[in-house]
């Protein structure tokens, strides 16, 4: 686990700390990639958190949420005391329990719900660029060419 300090600053309305050089280093390879979200784990002043560092705006970013700053006692302006690692347990979230009934009942949105969970088997990250427009396209209600398949109905 790679251990700094670094004052909380804010963008926009949220909170974070950006990472030295080294500790990036460290955790893209541990990730084994240098782009993407990469989901992370390990404690702020002492606390455990498990959070995602993203690239917002040309730098990485670990954002320090409401319940981090709570746990630890810190706020924007804050020195923080980081251990961090890279997580290597898959963050699944599941979808409430209204929400996967509703969608049952309507084949055509099930399809197009499903549509986007494909975007996490793509292989490469041409495929997955190329195909998150095609699914961003689909959101804003146009046709994209090449995602008809996907979105047909499923029995």
């Amino acid at each position: 686990m790679k251990s700094f300090s670094a004052r909380i600053l804010k963008i926009g309305i949220n909170p974070y700390v950006g990472l030295p050089e080294d500790v990036l280093n460290a955790l893209f390879k541990q990730a084994d990639r240098t782009k993407g979200p990469i989901q992370v784990r390990g404690t702020v002043n002492g606390k455990r958190f498990k959070q995602t560092l993203v690239k917002y705006q040309g730098a990485w970013r670990l954002y320090i949420n409401g319940e981090m700053r709570r746990a630890a006692e810190i706020d924007v302006g804050d020195e923080a005391h980081i251990k961090i690692e890279y997580d290597p347990v898959p963050r699944i979230e599941s979808s409430p329990a209204k929400f996967v009934s509703a969608l049952s009942k309507n084949k055509t949105a099930q399809a197009a719900f499903e549509s986007l969970r494909y975007l996490n088997a793509m292989k490469t990250e041409s495929s997955l660029e190329r195909n998150i427009e095609k699914v961003i396209q689909h959101l804003l209600g146009e046709k994209p060419k090449g995602l008809h398949h996907l979105l047909e109905a499923r029995d």
